[in-house]
């Protein structure tokens, strides 16, 4: 947790920044050949309504820049991705430019030509003797520390390293430099800008290659020096146990062996250790196969491929947490959504053990002496919060659910993490109440993983039992003295919801939208789903059939009108001081859910149940309404959340339920046949 004091000087949330200047009018950015225009494309589809220049002294990747901003715009239309008047709008107001004067009035400037640290700097003198004093400048460079590049500048604070990973308009993950001369204002404010426009930043120090580049150059240089054991193929083969595609297909994908070489060669100050392998410079393409195809690889060199490679991501990884690079959770969390990495690397090491990690370290430190290797013990390195974000406001502990990838949906890890926070500060004095939230801007949670489910799908006590095994933070919020309010960023459905129906408290931003869509999948919400809204907002109980027996989204007005919404605001800015100020009003008086039975009206099973497009099963249905009656007439709130499991293993076991699931997992439309 220190890598976070070091490098999180305001908040972790970027979203809870509270920036002077607000969303750039005009940005600029330098250099139209691979990445520059991708980001371009990401700044115009982010805000479509701004000015953006694009800027190279060469006219003809200009006119490229040009046909591939529309070519995106295009696709996105044709995939129904987005519609023809904001594709009109994204291609609308920009300027392919040649021309450093036509700057003057940006508010950003990101700098995205070639690594060359006396052309950035040429660049940078000029475009400061240009743009207004207010304007911040940034370099997406992959490996060159900020201080290199912008300490001979007149103002050094307004400037840093922003780097971006392809595709830039896709990609997450943006690495936001702190380094001594930026000032904590223009962090602040990029590290704020980029989540409000769609990104996950994060914040690393100013070291070569900063987090994630020196994981991925390292990774590929040790690959191209496995070369003398064994084939291109056969050390990708090896790789993809832990990525979805090998090094030497990726770098044929991004023409990246001169990059491996000018990278190594930089972190060559740290050691000659990190020299580049030689092969790189004299092979253009690597003769490598498909991911997934089969490939032989010997079981003893699978094995030393397997050791070199974990060896080089494990010693790599100790050396950006022990120097304070960047943070455990950043690592874990930038290697997946950028890297391609199934896992984090601190994942892997949890799942083999310290035995089988001091194992392969200890052959590591054998065969490539020179490396880093562990500072600390290894409980040291696995002890941080995977998935979530935790920050202190006005003596409120704010929860956020970082996992953007995946719509901030839940896993018994994020859960488990979740009850692990609520427990360390219930009884701390300094801590009036906790706020649940969800990353960004565009979901609460989009609802649950469905973990070890299918294995289950038949089995009705393992079935109840899963069912109760995900309800024990709903549980430990139920009992709770201290009020938790869920803040509702955007989207919450499935189980996402069924974590924030359970807080004491409900607020919104307005866009935001509630739903229950297991239906559709031929299951209910077992975790007290069908029960809890009616015995909290009865008054809301025609909207609630619908909702859970036919997967209806609830909009936040409507669930205003009837309590369950307490708040809702217009600008994501002020959600969580909002949330923080319901904590205030719930404070000696936290609403509980009754205990008495509820009335709640019949509900008509129409002749052929549909949820919008989908047609639904009239047996799953009957089981739904029939776990929702029975739910409301028990005398208890524990005897209703029991009928609800009941009512999730019952319903594992009907054909629907194994339509609904198979369906899902091969990403096509269910047919249910009763």
């Amino acid at each position: 947790m220190e890598n976070e004091k070091q490098l999180y000087l305001t908040t972790l949330n970027p979203l809870l920044i509270k920036p002077e200047r607000g969303l750039p009018g005009a940005v600029a950015v330098i250099g139209a050949g691979t990445i520059g225009p991708d980001i371009g494309y990401y700044l115009k589809s982010a805000m479509p309504d701004i000015t953006l220049f694009l800027v190279d002294i060469d006219e003809k990747p200009l006119q490229k820049a040009e046909k591939r901003m529309a070519a995106y715009a295009q696709k996105a239309v044709d995939k129904r991705k987005m519609k023809p008047e904001k594709a009109a709008a994204v291609l609308n107001n920009i300027f392919y430019t040649q021309d450093y004067k036509d700057l003057k009035e940006c508010d950003l400037v990101i700098e995205a030509a070639t690594e060359n640290i006396p052309l950035k700097q040429k660049i940078f003198e000029q475009i400061e003797n240009i743009v207004r004093p207010d304007a911040i400048i940034t370099s997406n460079t992959s490996s060159i520390p900020a201080d290199r590049l912008f300490t001979h500048m007149q103002h050094p604070e307004r400037t840093t390293v922003t780097h971006f990973f392809a595709p830039a308009w896709r990609s997450l993950p943006v690495e936001v430099i702190l380094w001594e001369g930026a000032s904590q204002e223009t962090v602040d404010y990029l590290f704020w800008f980029f989540a409000s426009t769609g990104k996950a930043p994060i914040i690393t120090g100013n070291a070569i290659c900063f987090v994630l580049d020196r994981i991925f150059d390292n990774w590929c240089n040790e690959s191209a020096c496995l070369l003398e054991l064994a084939t291109a193929s056969q050390i990708d083969k090896v790789a993809e146990e832990f990525v979805f595609a090998g090094p030497f297909f990726v770098l044929n994908m991004a023409n990246g062996n001169p990059i491996i070489v000018e990278t190594n060669t930089l972190q060559m100050e740290e050691g000659a250790h990190y020299q580049p392998a030689a092969i790189l410079n004299s092979v253009d393409r690597w003769a490598t196969h498909r991911p997934g195809s089969e490939v032989d690889v010997p079981d003893d060199l699978r094995q030393q491929i397997r050791d070199r490679l974990l060896g080089i991501l494990f010693s790599q990884s100790f050396d950006i947490i022990d120097r304070g690079i960047g943070t455990p959770a950043d690592l874990n969390f930038g290697c997946q959504v950028a890297l391609g990495f199934k896992k984090g690397p601190l994942d892997i090491m949890r799942d083999l053990g310290e035995k089988e990690v001091s194992r392969i370290m200890a052959r590591f430190e054998k065969e490539r002496p020179g490396f880093p290797q562990a500072q600390a013990s290894f409980s040291d390195y696995q002890a941080f919060y995977r998935y979530l974000l935790t920050d202190e406001l006005d003596n409120v502990r704010v929860i956020t659910l970082r996992r953007p990838q995946a719509m901030n949906a839940l896993n018994d890890d994020v859960t488990g993490e979740i009850l692990d926070v609520m427990q360390k500060d219930e009884n701390n004095p300094d801590i009036k109440g906790f706020i649940i939230t969800g990353y960004g801007t565009q979901a609460f949670s989009a609802g649950a993983d469905i973990g070890k489910f299918p294995e289950m799908l038949g089995d009705k006590d393992a079935s109840v039992q899963y069912a109760k095994d995900c309800a024990k933070v709903q549980l430990h919020m139920d009992r709770m003295a201290k009020p938790v309010v869920a803040a509702l960023n955007g989207l919450a459905m499935g189980g996402g919801l069924e974590v924030a129906i359970r807080c004491h408290s409900l607020v919104a931003v307005k866009n935001a939208a509630l739903q229950f869509p297991e239906i559709g999948l031929g299951i209910l919400p077992g975790i007290g789903g069908c029960v809890v809204p009616y015995r909290k907002w009865p008054q809301g109980a025609a909207l609630f059939h619908d909702m859970i027996m036919l997967g209806k989204p609830i909009k936040t007005q409507d669930a205003a009108d009837i309590g369950m919404i307490n708040q809702l605001v217009d600008n994501p800015a002020d959600l969580i001081a909002t949330a923080i100020a319901e904590i205030d009003r719930i404070q000696d008086a936290i609403p509980r859910i009754t205990e008495q039975t509820v009335d709640v009206p019949a509900f008509e099973i129409p002749e052929q149940p549909m949820a919008g497009k989908q047609a639904l099963s009239m047996e799953a249905v009957a089981i739904t309404a029939e776990t929702v009656k029975k739910g409301a007439a028990a005398s208890s709130l524990e005897e209703s959340l029991e009928i609800g499991y009941a009512g999730f293993g019952r319903i594992a076991c009907c054909e629907a339920a194994k339509e609904g699931i198979s369906a899902f997992l091969q990403k096509r439309r269910p047919t249910f046949t009763k």
